[in-house]
């Protein structure tokens, strides 16, 4: 199990803490509005991922993504949103936004990020099938000790991995005091994330 366990965090760190829309968004966040700031929208992000998970696990994820219209639907909705966070971020007053009262994405802005983000589905859907912690014994009981096993592994591998996106955006926003230099590192972030979203979609 341990060596089970090393493989599967392994692997997690690996594709739930690459860059990509919900990763990028955080550190975006944090660079435009700061961590404390910030910290709504992760928590937006880790429940909206939770949710996620929680339809992989039990199969949900596949009956809604195997009709076509929804799928598109929920790509298009999710592109849309994303465009408009990636405009707020670039447009947000830089190193100041708290003290010019700009406020940083909301909760359930943050959490229809995540449950629309193509990646979050690729990612945490390879990481809970592609990995077993407990394989001895047979039957139900052993089959649901693993997955919650397994989900309890990544979400703490999910709020770790999170964290330290925003954490690490925020620390643009208190070293870049110039605000010019402040505004082309937002806008930067901004870019950033309108490509990890393109990538996802293709």
């Amino acid at each position: 199990m341990f060596e089970n366990l090393i493989t599967m965090l392994l692997v997690a760190v690996a594709l739930m803490g690459s860059p990509g829309p919900a990763t990028l968004s955080l550190a975006a966040v944090g660079a435009a509005f700061g961590a404390r700031a910030g910290l709504r929208f992760f928590g937006g992000i880790i429940s909206g991922n939770i949710t996620v998970l929680l339809l992989l696990a039990t199969g949900v994820t596949g009956i809604v993504l195997a009709v076509p219209e929804m799928k598109v639907a929920i790509t298009l909705a999710a592109g849309a949103y994303i465009l408009y966070l990636a405009y707020r971020i670039a447009k947000a007053p830089p190193a100041a936004a708290r003290e010019a009262g700009a406020r940083a994405p909301s909760f359930p802005s943050a959490y229809f990020l995540a449950i629309a983000n193509p990646k979050a589905y690729a990612a945490l859907g390879a990481v809970y099938s592609g990995n077993a912690l407990i394989t001895e014994g047979f039957g139900e009981q052993t089959l649901l000790m693993d997955s919650g096993a397994k989900l309890l592994v990544m979400v703490c591998v999910m709020i770790t991995v999170n964290g330290s996106w925003l954490i690490f955006g925020s620390a643009f926003a208190a070293v870049l005091t110039d605000p010019r230099k402040s505004r082309i590192a937002n806008i930067c972030f901004a870019i950033l994330l309108v490509g990890s979203v393109v990538l996802a979609v293709l």
